[in-house]
């Protein structure tokens, strides 16, 4: 069962992190990532950028150029700059709407590889000892409460370890975070009271040379 056990450890800690760091930031990375492989859609927004740019360079230039003094000139730049924009526009178009999709179905293939996962481990394996207790080493209704819903009296249940999990993983969490910020918050002060010292110092040197 030590497989098990690390299985649900780990199901427990991605939740963790979809829901500390949000599903949207899950999103970005994976399309990012997706869009850095060789794929048709990473070709399409690299064109889609270079497009963008050549529309703000040519939008620009356009604006730079009075259509009274030069008016062939600005005619010519508004005509490469409104088919820039409309390819751009519908390039854009394309990859939002694949992009729509890709959310979709990295959506769902997160549910089911979290949610989905931890509550199919939990129901099938239900009546399963997670491991098994040292006998008498708790109270009778300390152990139902370890076996619930399923498990034999005695042993742990999967429900009770996915919940220790869970909470030992957020507890870290919180510590590792607290642990951060308090560090910052030392850096910053310390960084204060250098810059307060080396103005007083640069005022006793004022003094003295007054």
């Amino acid at each position: 069962m030590v497989s098990v056990l690390l299985i649900v450890f780990l199901l427990q800690l991605a939740i963790h992190l979809v829901n500390k760091y949000g599903a949207q930031r899950v999103n970005e990375l994976l399309w990012t990532i997706y869009t850095k492989l060789p794929t048709p859609q990473s070709k399409d927004a690299g064109e889609s950028s270079k497009l963008r740019q050549d529309v703000v360079r040519l939008h620009r230039e356009m604006k730079a150029v009075s259509a009274q003094d030069d008016f062939a000139k600005w005619a010519r730049i508004r005509r490469e700059h409104d088919k820039a924009k409309d390819k751009y526009d519908k390039q854009s178009a394309d990859l939002t709407s694949f992009r729509t999709t890709f959310d979709r179905l990295i959506t769902a293939a997160r549910w089911l590889g979290t949610q989905g996962a931890d509550f199919l481990c939990n129901t099938y394996l239900s009546k399963d000892a997670m491991f098994w207790l040292p006998q008498g080493w708790v109270p009778y209704h300390v152990e139902w409460v370890l076996s619930f819903p399923r498990a034999p009296m005695g042993a742990v249940s999967i429900n009770i370890w996915s919940m220790a999990c869970a909470s030992v993983i957020a507890m870290v969490s919180e510590g590792v975070q607290a642990s951060l910020t308090l560090r910052e918050g030392r850096v910053r002060e310390g960084a204060n009271k250098g810059e307060k010292l080396k103005m007083e110092a640069m005022g006793t040197g004022s003094k003295k040379e007054l």
